[in-house]
């Protein structure tokens, strides 16, 4: 096996040479650009470490940019949870219905294996946690970079599903000002301030401050938080320096403090007669920072991260006290030789976890690597071969490659072909263990990496002004972690290993349509995803997946006045496991209004979502009548639990 992945690295690395040796124009670093974030204007990304324009990028990279970023500000500012669910393939699976948290899965594939970054750094960890998503406002967001599908010839053992980059704006000629207030008909509030300059031609800085606040709601009056109270504090400054050279370098810190409650609400308890109160405590701190020097020809890049969160976790009666640390450093060299352009590089990144109250879940990851990647274009063709080598203090060697081709057809049209391999690192946090805390599972059992292939094939091009997207893909995990009852105690999880792979195809289309003020976007997914059954051993649809997805928008805006938008959304059927009410969800629509006016240097927004106020609750109670798995008093959630919302907020 070893000798095949070897010879399959050399055949990844050399296809793309001989391309080039076939009289492949050798493309060159733009030198006079000075700062990578800046070319989001251009569609330029970063997150494949190759710095080209989207279109000539030969992986797919989804780029949502300002404008969208931006409207999904207006309906959610205190988290990204809204600007990802709604983009065609990633859903945000709630976790917790408790507290509220959630996890981001794409293409079908559990949320443990998406990694978010943010301007190419994990300073939310490795394994971004049930609360990461809803702690992350979008406020001083210039664009988000999407690659679905695995990327651990990348990103290593964290990106088996795929990668999120959030890339921050940066200050530009003039001063940036922004402040925005919110709030929601079910008690949230929302303060955040986003502000930077350039202090010169060398120096500038931004600094975003938000503050974040739920009340609890019971919608159904079951005695049952649908909606958390919680309260979260948020900054995080940058600082940036460039050189006329070209050198181009960011610092940044960032700290957050939330405080989160649900489960019974106060006065009311669980069918066993008690109450049962859930609470969440976060408090994280990072420093980051990324540097760009150029050597002559050649491109040195360098990323750090040092990351910390500190949990406080309460199920009940049971704390649970842990600590996440992230240390993470990467060195690669950029420039153009053997036909085409080539980046190798080095990285270290070391995951620890220590639980102060339970015991045989502390793990301390170490993982060295190596990666390379060439690229190479012979008229309508370009090529990017990917490889990366990790030795992992607990899984051993793990070989990571992914080939991407791009044929540029004609009239703008263009085919992308990729496919590639990776791995997980496992550890105990699955979505079943995060709602339930540690100390309802069993010893952590001697675990497998799990590996992963996934291929895709993907036709973009335009038709007058409308753009269209079709893409077919396809994933295969091995030795994936699932939850079951534990033998002879139901009360308890354990961990254990598929014996089947888990299979995920699907089918995602898309269709934008730009005219004059007009805005107009569909999308559909189809997805076939199977498992095994960790309890029965028998293969079953992946629970909680949609088989059919579809969505639509329209916008008008009006440049200086304001805009007005309208969305429709349709989840299908879902698989339910472990639900004593139902084995399948029932399809579901979701409705939003948006609109907003300029007055003045002010911005008026009102927003309405689900108007049309379905409810799972409506459909099923969330709340079972006996203890589940692992003790748990509720149901997955399978859709809205918070019903119709109206918020309505100024900007300035």
């Amino acid at each position: 096996m070893t000798r095949i992945r070897t010879t399959a690295a050399v055949v990844l690395l050399l296809l793309p040479c001989a391309l080039a040796a076939q009289g492949a124009p050798v493309p060159r670093p733009d030198s006079t650009r000075r700062d990578t974030a800046q070319s989001v204007a251009t569609v330029r990304v970063q997150a494949t470490r190759g710095d080209r324009r989207v279109e000539d990028e030969p992986l797919r990279v989804e780029v949502l940019g300002e404008e969208e970023v931006e409207e999904k500000l207006l309906m959610t500012p205190g988290d990204i949870s809204m600007l990802l669910n709604e983009t065609t393939g990633l859903r945000v699976q709630t976790v917790s219905p408790g507290l509220g948290s959630a996890n981001l899965r794409i293409q079908g594939l559990r949320g443990r294996y998406s990694q978010i970054l943010v301007d190419g750094l994990p300073l939310h960890g490795a394994q971004t946690g049930g609360l990461g998503l809803l702690q992350i406002p979008p406020m001083d967001l210039a664009a988000v970079e999407i690659i679905k599908g695995i990327s651990s010839a990348l990103y290593g053992g964290s990106a088996l599903g795929g990668v999120v980059n959030l890339v921050s704006r940066r200050p530009g000629d003039e001063p940036i000002r922004s402040f925005l207030v919110n709030q929601t008909t079910l008690g949230g509030t929302d303060g955040v301030a986003f502000v930077g300059d350039a202090l010169n031609e060398r120096w500038g800085y931004s600094m975003l401050a938000g503050a974040h606040a739920q009340r609890r709601v019971d919608r159904d009056s079951d005695g049952w938080s649908d909606i958390a109270r919680y309260e979260r504090a948020v900054l995080r400054p940058r600082v940036f320096w460039r050189s006329e050279r070209g050198h181009n370098a960011m610092l940044t810190a960032g700290f957050t403090d939330e405080r989160r409650a649900g489960g019974t609400v106060p006065g009311d308890t669980a069918p066993d007669g008690l109450p049962f109160r859930e609470s969440f405590a976060t408090r994280r701190t990072d420093l980051g920072g990324t540097a760009r020097w150029l050597l002559g020809p050649t491109l040195l890049s360098l990323r750090g991260t040092l990351a910390e969160q500190r949990h406080g976790h309460r199920y009940g009666n049971i704390d649970e006290d842990d600590k996440h640390r992230t240390a993470f450093a990467e060195a690669a060299l950029a420039g153009v030789g053997l036909g085409g352009s080539w980046v190798l590089g080095v990285a270290f990144q070391q995951e620890r976890f220590a639980a102060e109250d339970v015991t045989g879940f502390d793990y301390d990851f170490r993982a060295p690597a190596a990666f390379g990647q060439h690229t190479v274009e012979r008229g309508r063709i370009a090529a990017t071969a990917s490889a990366r080598v990790d030795e992992h203090s607990r899984y051993g060697t793990q070989f990571s490659p992914r080939l991407s081709v791009l044929l540029r057809l004609a009239d703008g049209w263009s085919l992308r072909a990729s496919a590639g391999e990776g791995f997980f690192a496992p550890t105990p946090f699955t979505e079943e263990v995060d709602a339930v805390g540690l100390r309802a599972v069993n010893a952590l059992p001697m675990l497998r990496a799990e590996r992963g292939r996934s291929a895709s094939l993907d036709l973009n091009g335009s038709l007058g002004e409308i753009e269209v997207l079709a893409s077919v893909f396809s994933s295969r995990i091995t030795d994936a972690v699932g939850t079951r009852e534990s033998v002879g105690d139901p009360l308890r999880l354990e961990l254990v290993q598929l014996t089947r792979p888990t299979n995920t195809q699907g089918i995602e289309l898309g269709v934008r349509a730009h005219l004059d003020d007009l805005h107009i976007g569909l999308g559909y997914t189809w997805l076939h995803a199977r498992e095994d059954d960790p309890v029965t051993g028998n293969r079953r649809p992946v629970p909680l997946t949609p088989t059919h997805s579809v969505g639509g928008l329209v916008a008008w805006e009006i440049e200086e006045r304001g805009r007005i938008g309208f969305e429709v959304y349709r989840t299908g059927v879902q698989q339910l496991a472990d639900d004593p009410f139902r084995t399948a969800s029932e399809p579901y629509v979701h409705v939003g209004i948006i609109a907003e006016r300029q007055v003045g240097a002010f911005r008026v927004f009102v927003n309405a979502e689900n108007l049309l106020d379905y409810r799972q609750t409506r459909a099923a109670p969330l709340v079972r009548p006996t203890r589940g798995p692992g003790g748990r008093w509720t149901t997955d959630v399978w859709g809205p639990l918070d019903g119709r919302v109206f918020n309505v907020g100024i900007r300035f």
